[in-house]
């Protein structure tokens, strides 16, 4: 369970930093096995004028990378292996078992698969396309026709999927975007880059002379500085998986795929908004995990502040 201060944290840096929108947590699974995502908006209304960043639609971006326990509780609810083919996509656990550490060692197909359930389960179409068998070794990933295919030209999304992986587009906006520039740091106004401790609610979990903690690792999700716009650790803690690969959204099946962020390894160079990555979809590394996008939710006007902060203090996202 998050703490109360982290979630008003979101809302203020959304209210106080990208204007009145609100923060909203969707709700997944049932039973022991339900938890929520908090998800903040990213709005249209300006862009780069060009390079990275361009995204001419609203959308919102997960708040926190997924963690152990929504993992976890992803795989019990979906009730069959998280498997498929090649084989080496699947072949590791989580390094570390710690409920609010971001989930890592999970390669971009099972990232791709926790998605998918977020949709179907959810009644909406599967963001990605596999054939075969869900839960046996034949279950392949492969690419949309470009009838199916968001916007026409993105075969790895379809286009009525409202859960995804951010392309490097959304990410980068959602990271670094000020409504005027593309930042350096995803640090919001009078804050700059600083290694924290895990524990004091500051900083971010990269390399500084030494590891931010002890033992060094991952921390749990949102224990240090919100960010420009309301996200946690998009910068260090682990390096997370884009939706498309490196060079072009409509590459086919077998491209790599972009990381972006860094991780608790990673000196201040590797969290700018310069540093680009990639890796084979089948990587799966303790050092990458994922965060997940979204269309937006159905305006509903302004939010009062103190308005907003009653209902994230209702929310108690897993």
């Amino acid at each position: 369970m998050l703490k109360e201060s982290m979630r008003v944290g979101i809302l203020l840096a959304v209210l106080l930093g990208g204007g009145l929108s609100a923060a909203k947590a969707d709700t997944f699974g049932s039973g022991s096995n339900q938890f929520t995502i908090v998800f903040v908006p990213i709005s249209s209304a300006s862009n780069p004028t060009g390079g990275y960043g361009v995204v001419n639609y609203d959308y919102r971006i997960g708040a926190y990378e997924i963690t152990n326990d929504q993992w976890t509780k992803f795989k019990n609810a979906l009730g069959i292996s998280v498997t498929g083919h090649p084989a080496a996509a699947y072949d590791a656990d989580p390094t570390g078992t710690a409920a609010n550490v971001p989930t890592n060692n999970v390669s971009w197909y099972e990232a791709a698969q926790f998605v998918n359930w977020l949709n179907t389960s959810n009644g909406y179409h599967a963001a990605y396309k596999f054939t075969g068998t869900q839960g046996t070794s034949n279950y392949t990933f492969d690419t949309w026709d470009t009838s199916e295919a968001a916007g026409g030209t993105n075969l790895y999304r379809h286009k009525n999927a409202f859960y995804f992986l951010p392309t490097e587009d959304e990410w980068v906006k959602a990271a670094y975007w000020n409504g005027t520039s593309l930042q350096t740091y995803a640090t919001k106004p009078g804050d700059t880059l600083h290694q924290g401790n895990g524990t004091n609610g500051t900083g971010w979990n990269y390399y500084v002379n030494g590891f931010a903690t002890n033992p060094p690792g991952p921390w749990n999700v949102g224990s240090g500085s919100a960010e420009l716009n309301g996200t946690y650790d998009m910068m260090g803690n682990v390096y997370e998986w884009l939706e498309s690969p490196s060079s072009d959204t409509s590459y086919g099946a077998e491209s790599n795929r972009g990381v972006r962020g860094g991780a608790h390894n990673n000196y201040a160079n590797a969290l700018a908004s310069y540093s680009r990555h990639n890796n084979t979809p089948v990587t799966e590394s303790e050092t990458i995990g994922f965060r997940v996008a979204s269309v937006p939710e159905p305006a509903s006007g302004g939010l009062l502040l103190l308005a907003g902060l009653a209902f994230l203090k209702r929310q108690r996202p897993a």
